[in-house]
């Protein structure tokens, strides 16, 4: 079996950003970007693992 390379990856996350509850703009903003800190971070560690093998 062949070795799989990725050349190109295209991440695309949809937030919801319906809260009840009241927060400033600033602090969401911060959230959404630990959230899609947090999906490169996990992304990055599977094509890790997958390069590993």
């Amino acid at each position: 079996m062949g070795a799989i390379e990725i050349k190109e990856l295209h991440i695309k996350i949809n937030v919801d950003n319906e809260q009840k509850n009241t927060s400033s703009s600033g602090s969401s903003g911060l959230k959404k970007e630990m959230i899609i800190a947090e999906c490169v971070e996990q992304v990055m560690d599977i094509i890790a693992k997958q390069t590993e093998r």
